[in-house]
């Protein structure tokens, strides 16, 4: 058992120096194998499968495992990875696989026919996968040649290079109906090697494993940093064991801005959040500076839309609303007049969050806030999939996500339209705008990206207007590892690519 296990929260918080202790505590700091580089994550990933993964952390680590066709540059635009490719006609894209040819893990070479096998496996219903929602646009997957594959569009879409995203998977091992899940086998820059419930273990080509370790709980996963237990640490840390990281001798932080898009959703079904008075009261009475200078010591930037502004789609002039309890105030007493909420007394509403204390804590704030205004925010938080499952089956007036990583303007389909409801797409707050419906249209059938653009932005603007749901900011990416480890690169939207080539330095120092 190790000391983390046998400490108690309180004395681990005294152990660590959060409670007055000092920093000073650790001497001889332990030195691990020269051969493994251990990341400690807060859950194991729900599949190791790119045809059926959709949570962060599975997909950080197919990108590890497997390769794609495509990848994106900084400002989210395609760029060719496996192969490059050609619009032969508006419905007729043509991709040629680069040589020397990437190989498979069982050491068989990548082929066109492991392009084609990898799409029609996604694309048939009966495989079930949440991809297929975004590839339905494809109406044939057909092999050319060894080199070549043709995919064969329904209608023409300017972003459908940007869709083609997934893990290609070796021909042989999907006609024998191999189990990618539990043993997956790609291209990629690492190997799998093993899994179990204390977490996932790859191999780099130079040899080093990599060992991704479960470790729930924050305090704990800092413990084991600490120990020497664990190398690094990536998020998920509370403000306070960010800022001891900070100060301990025997570790260090880095940052990079962030581009996860942090909202607080709103159920438009609901009668009293249907009425856009509300909706910019809550807005106005909740100050973002404030919570990301207490909550995130300035380490978050405010938004304004679920795009970036660096995104080749993304509106710059967009910030979000601006803080002004003194008209939010007055929004809840005209309602109150015009008899659209109860006419005296705090107005209810709930907030439901994850039983994340971060998260929690958050909340208070703008519980905190928005009482100020009017507004009695009752805060109901549970575990991750209750919470989730709620989200997803419309249960809730008020909740808080992020969305993480996106790269493709679609998902403004996906989250806005009006025929995207669940379990059809990801309109949680049950949206309903004719005019956002038009803009998304008009921008899918733009026939370049400058047009396309233009709609987007227009559509962020409408969308800033409506508030179908709050832009809170987007939280910066930071790694907390050990002295010795050496050249980790963040990257906006968190992907874990840079411990292909991150090193240790082995020299002990007490």
């Amino acid at each position: 058992m190790t000391t983390a296990n046998k400490l108690g929260r309180r004395d681990a918080l005294k152990w660590l120096g959060l409670g007055g202790m000092a920093l000073s505590l650790v001497g001889c700091q332990s030195v691990n194998a020269a051969d493994t580089i251990k990341m400690g994550v807060t859950g194991r990933p729900r599949t190791l499968d790119p045809g059926r993964a959709t949570d962060a952390l599975s997909s950080r680590l197919n990108r590890l495992l497997y390769q794609a066709l495509i990848d994106f540059n900084d400002a989210s635009q395609p760029q060719p990875a496996l192969a490059d490719w050609q619009m032969l006609t508006s419905t007729h894209y043509q991709f040629t696989l680069r040589q020397p040819l990437a190989r498979f893990h069982h050491d068989q070479p990548l082929h066109a026919q492991d392009v084609v096998a990898t799409y029609q496996r996604v694309l048939d219903a009966d495989f079930g996968s949440p991809h297929r929602g975004n590839l339905r646009n494809i109406a044939s997957v057909e092999l050319d040649n060894e080199l070549q594959v043709s995919f064969k569009l329904h209608q023409p879409d300017p972003l459908f290079v940007s869709r083609l995203s997934l893990g290609i998977l070796p021909a042989d091992l999907i006609a024998k109906g191999h189990n990618f899940g539990q043993s997956p086998v790609g291209s990629g820059p690492m190997r799998f090697i093993s899994s179990n419930e204390q977490g996932v273990v790859l191999q780099r080509q130079d040899g080093i494993e990599v060992q991704f370790i479960v470790v729930t709980d924050a305090l704990v996963r800092v413990l084991k940093l600490v120990r020497g237990e664990l190398d690094l640490i990536q998020n998920d840390l509370s403000p306070e064991l960010v800022a001891y990281c900070q100060q301990h001798p025997a570790l260090k932080v880095a940052w990079q801005a962030g581009s996860n898009f942090a909202y607080i959703g709103m159920n438009m079904s609901d009668p009293l959040l249907a009425n856009p008075l509300l909706r910019q009261a809550i807005a106005m009475g909740i100050d973002r500076q404030a919570i990301v200078n207490a909550m995130f010591k300035g380490q978050a930037r405010l938004a304004g839309a679920l795009l970036p502004p660096e995104h080749w789609a993304g509106h710059g002039g967009l910030t979000g609303v601006a803080y002004d309890p003194d008209q939010a105030a007055a929004f809840i007493s005209q309602l109150r007049q015009q008899q659209a909420v109860p006419s005296s007394g705090l107005l209810p509403l709930s907030f439901k969050t994850s039983s994340d204390p971060t998260r929690i804590r958050i909340a208070t704030l703008y519980q905190a806030q928005l009482r100020a205004v009017g507004i009695d925010l009752r805060i109901q938080s549970y575990d991750w999939g209750t919470f989730y499952s709620d989200i997803v089956q419309g249960r809730f007036q008020l909740f808080s996500l992020a969305w993480v990583g996106i790269k493709s303007p679609d998902i403004f389909d996906y989250v806005f339209a009006s025929h995207a409801l669940p379990p059809s797409g990801a309109n949680r707050g049950r949206y309903q705008s004719e005019r956002a419906d038009e803009l998304i249209i008009k921008a899918g059938q733009s026939s370049d990206l400058a047009t396309q653009a233009y709609y987007y932005r227009a559509l962020q603007a409408h969308l800033a207007d409506d508030l179908p749901v709050i832009p809170l900011w987007y939280e910066n990416q930071y790694v907390v590892s050990a002295q010795n480890i050496l050249g980790y690169q963040l990257h906006s939207d968190g992907r874990y690519d840079s411990l292909v080539q991150v090193t240790k330095n082995f020299t002990k120092s007490a």
